[in-house]
């Protein structure tokens, strides 16, 4: 590929994302007042996180079932009940995993 097909490429992809931004605000300038559109608003990010992180839990780098994602996913859970604290629980799920892989 020649250097300016990069760049072509680049500002493709800026468009693109650019469009995706702008198009909301264009079309929705008020205020929404549905309430069940706004509540569906508000969850797509938390829907999007979770479809993004939870195939990696489960499954590692090589498409492979994770069993120390698993152990993880179960450790963070606890530890999140028991302190909420995200830092905390971050910690506890990578020692979690890096010691279930020691193991397994």
């Amino acid at each position: 590929m020649r250097w300016y097909e990069y760049l072509v490429y680049i500002a493709a992809m800026a468009l693109v994302t650019y469009l995706i931004r702008a198009i909301p605000l264009t079309v929705f300038r008020g205020r929404i007042k549905n309430r069940f559109i706004r509540s569906f608003l508000q969850f797509v990010p938390y829907a999007c996180l979770t479809a993004m992180t939870v195939p990696g839990i489960f499954y590692g780098a090589d498409g492979t079932f994770s069993i120390g994602g698993v152990v993880a996913l179960l450790a963070a859970m606890a530890c999140s009940f028991i302190t909420g604290n995200l830092t905390v629980v971050a910690a506890v799920a990578c020692v979690a995993v890096f010691i279930t892989n020691l193991f397994v």
